[in-house]
């Protein structure tokens, strides 16, 4: 959801119930009949993906350095910034489950919650890179130029992903659908996270700030572009509800602040969708601490002379690009094993690699720069399939409380409440321990302290949060989309 966004950064959607006439040439090769045979809706929709991925990933990576390095945000302001999004992320999120069965114009359908939600969730997008003015260290605007910008961008985010998460549980029900439909958003999503190695290499990884604020302007142009085309497409061929489902929503809308407690209590009665929250917050966690501060570990950690401008470009490009190459290659596997395996083995993964690298040492540069993208892919491409077991869950919630229509909004709200606050306390957390070791007043004494601190961190952050996901999720018990009998 990440935070997603780092919702993070983070969300898939799903497409349409129209099927597609088979290849007809038997000689063909597998890849081209696989996307042959892809939903017409969901090339329509991998628009969407590929509008929001170029915006997230953008955000995501660039604003912790750009209000720390370039604005000179203090340390306060940052942690109040950061504090009022968790406040507001909550009051957001709450909104979810009227924003489900709302009768406004914007809201009557979830590509109407796109298409209004378009334009606004750029403009969000470049409010960052513009200065009010010439800020000096500490400057209060800067502050609040940090808030208003958070804010905006996230509310504008929950906003247009709510309505393609919901897409992805209502519309597509059967297991195979969903994996076709992560394939093709897949393959947008590594095309949006492109958007990370143009912005590097053209602006110098943010040290020309003029010509990043261009190439955020065409991004946000292409994105807007893309959300419109996508939804445009998409919006005949959305499933109208029945009369009854309206009925039955209508009733739902009108419910007492009681009744919405009391629903949102028989959601979290549900074991496995408790331990998915444990598992998923912390998954956020540990992708926003790397999304923000990956810049700032390689600046402190990788001489300028081992790694070039460019060459961090296209590693920091190749930790949003390669997990997407990741996840669709691994549609076999998915098939195979199920999300669940693919999941656990992925925190064994990370576990292992910290572990690797914490006994070989910071002064390995080259195997710092692989380890360091390699942990970013597997966070990355781990958090790309959790709407799998999520939507898996408003599916097994439907059946277990006999519901006459899947409370998917409801359910995705309550991740996001849950969730979203690890994108606000992995940068508090790390700015805070970074400081201690003057990382805002660096010196000779203090640089070396500074390095080591870091280098713990990069190691001992995805190893700790490693063993909490690989004990909380070894419980969970949906495994596949059948396994709803033992799911409660």
């Amino acid at each position: 959801m990440q935070p997603s966004p780092l919702m993070a950064r983070t969300v898939k959607a799903g497409f349409c119930t129209q099927q597609n006439k088979y290849c007809s040439k038997k000689n063909s090769s597998a890849w081209k009949m696989t996307f042959l045979n892809i939903k017409p809706i969901a090339w329509a929709f991998s628009l969407t993906t590929l509008g929001t991925e170029m915006l997230n990933s953008v955000f995501s990576f660039y604003y912790v350095k750009l209000f720390l390095h370039l604005y000179k945000v203090s340390e306060v302001a940052f942690y109040q910034a950061q504090m009022i999004l968790m406040i507001w992320n909550a009051l957001n999120d709450l909104t979810g489950y009227f924003h489900n069965n709302s009768k406004a114009d914007c809201c009557s359908s979830r590509h109407s919650s796109v298409l209004y939600g378009a334009p606004l969730y750029a403009a969000a997008f470049l409010l960052p890179w513009f200065p009010w003015k010439y800020y000096h260290e500490g400057d209060w605007l800067s502050g609040l130029h940090l808030v208003v910008s958070l804010c905006a961008f996230d509310s504008t985010l929950t906003f247009v992903q709510q309505a393609q998460c919901v897409l992805f549980a209502e519309i597509f029900t059967r297991y195979e659908s969903r994996l076709q439909l992560i394939k093709i958003n897949q393959v947008a999503s590594l095309v949006g996270s492109t958007s990370i190695l143009f912005c590097g290499l053209i602006s110098d990884n943010m040290e020309i700030l003029l010509n990043f604020q261009v190439i955020a302007v065409v991004v946000a142009i292409l994105a807007t572009a893309s959300l419109y085309a996508g939804m445009c497409h998409i919006s005949h061929l959305e499933p109208k509800r029945s009369p009854e489902e309206n009925l039955f929503s209508e009733t739902v809308q009108d419910l007492p602040w009681t009744s919405v407690i009391s629903l949102m209590r028989q959601i979290l009665t549900q074991k496995n969708f408790r331990l998915f929250l444990i598992v998923n917050f912390f998954q956020v966690f540990h992708l926003t601490f790397f999304s923000n501060f990956m810049m700032i570990f390689v600046d402190n950690l990788i001489p300028t002379d081992v790694l070039p401008s460019s060459i961090r470009s296209i590693m920091y490009g190749a930790g949003f690009i390669c997990p997407q190459c990741l996840v669709l290659i691994s549609q076999s596997w998915l098939r195979k094993f199920g999300y669940y395996k693919i999941i656990l083995f992925s925190f064994y993964l990370e576990g292992t690699a910290s572990i690797v690298m914490l006994l070989l040492g910071q002064q390995y540069y080259y195997f710092l720069a692989l380890y360091l993208t390699v942990i970013m892919v597997i966070v990355q491409a781990s958090f790309c399939l959790f709407n799998l077991p999520l939507a898996d869950m408003v599916d097994a919630d439907l059946l277990k409380f006999n519901r006459q229509s899947p409370l998917s909004s409801m359910v995705f709200g309550i991740n996001a409440l849950f969730t979203k606050p690890a994108q606000s306390l992995a940068p508090m957390v790390i700015l805070s321990r970074l400081n201690q070791f003057g990382y805002g007043n660096p010196n000779k004494s203090t640089i070396l302290d500074l390095h080591e601190a870091i280098f713990n961190l990069i190691c001992l952050v995805p190893l700790g949060i490693a063993a909490i996901q690989i004990l909380v999720w070894s419980p969970f018990s949906i495994r596949k989309k059948t396994d709803y009998t033992g799911a409660f």
